[in-house]
């Protein structure tokens, strides 16, 4: 047993604090597969552990992080050996359970994903949580029946995290991607991604008619609030939207008026407690349908010890793309 590198946060005399430092490793929690960490990325549920703008922590001391790829150095677990690559999201990480930000971690073998074998461990963390939940979303639309042949999807926060994958990941399966932006500077980087059209978020954040224009066939939400009301006000007949983020609000001030007039379905994604089965569909999915120049475009490069300072910038709306933290 030794001490490893982590990001440590602590209840505080006001709220939390975060620091980097050195954990001792009797400390981690139970479990039966430790993993060398080598890679992990920074997510909005991140910025908000780190900078402690909401409670997503539940115990102290927490290492924060919720996406993990790495090396298993030693299990318990029968599908798990040392020397394994593996990647672990949600679950709890980095807000019940010790998480990623560290050079080691020890999780249930059962939260554990085989890296894909045409996947570095860099890119599966530079998809991450985002990425994965944009695939789930993408997943959950074509389950409701919806194709590039139904008309435009729309996609909120498209310059984030997961609004860029979901731009990159419906382009190449053929869809007219609408790109909702507060960032328009962010055009050029859009389209490049897929998108057919870019428009200001501000289209979106007024008071939600009960119906709208029909504008799009369904569309992925990472915003919450007026804007989910506003998309789905506009969405076509039997249509359906994909809700999995809330950077505006928990609120929905929308009617029942597109669910029960035009029979618009809204779907609800969850990436953290997600069942193995459809981890596995999702990561495989990724593997094949994420064009990798496209994911090499979204994503920049950060080491561990930057995550702090990146943290303040993500929950203000300043990081575009995917964050990827180097932790080897």
């Amino acid at each position: 047993m030794g001490t490893f590198k982590a990001i440590r946060i602590d209840k505080a005399e006001k709220g939390t604090a975060a620091a980097l430092t050195q954990f001792d490793e009797a400390e981690l929690m139970d479990g039966d597969v430790t993993i060398r960490v080598e890679w992990s990325d920074l997510n909005y549920k991140d910025g908000l552990a780190v900078t402690g703008k909401a409670p997503v922590v539940r115990r102290f001391p927490m290492i924060a992080g919720i996406d993990l790829a790495g090396t298993v150095e030693q299990s318990t677990h029968p599908h798990w050996k040392a020397g394994d690559k593996v990647i672990c999201t949600g679950w709890g990480m980095g807000e019940t359970h010790l998480g990623a930000y560290a050079e080691k971690a020890r999780v249930k073998g059962d939260w554990l994903v085989r890296l894909p074998d045409a996947m570095s461990m860099r890119d599966a963390m530079a998809i991450g949580t985002a990425g994965f939940t944009a695939m789930l979303a993408v997943l959950a639309l074509e389950q409701q029946g919806l194709t590039p042949n139904h008309g435009p999807m729309v996609v909120t926060g498209a310059a984030g995290g997961v609004g860029s994958v979901a731009t990159a990941l419906l382009s190449k399966l053929g869809y007219h991607v609408i790109a909702s932006t507060g960032r328009v500077s962010e055009a050029n980087y859009l389209k490049g991604l897929g998108a057919a059209e870019v428009i200001d978020r501000n289209e979106l954040s007024g008071p939600a008619k009960p119906l709208a224009r029909e504008r799009w066939a369904g569309g992925i939400d990472s915003v919450g609030s007026t804007t989910l009301a506003n998309v789905l006000s506009m969405t076509k007949y039997r249509g359906a939207v994909a809700a999995c983020g809330l950077a505006a609000g928990m609120d929905l001030p929308a009617s029942v008026a597109p669910f029960i007039l035009r029979g618009v379905c809204l779907l609800g994604i969850d990436s953290v407690m997600c069942p193995m089965g459809l981890r596995k569909t999702a990561w495989n999915r990724l593997a094949g349908d994420l064009d990798p120049a496209k994911l090499t475009e979204i994503t920049h490069e950060i080491g561990i010890d930057e995550v702090i300072a990146a943290a303040a910038k993500i929950i203000a709306g300043q990081v575009r793309g995917r964050v990827v933290v180097k932790i080897l």
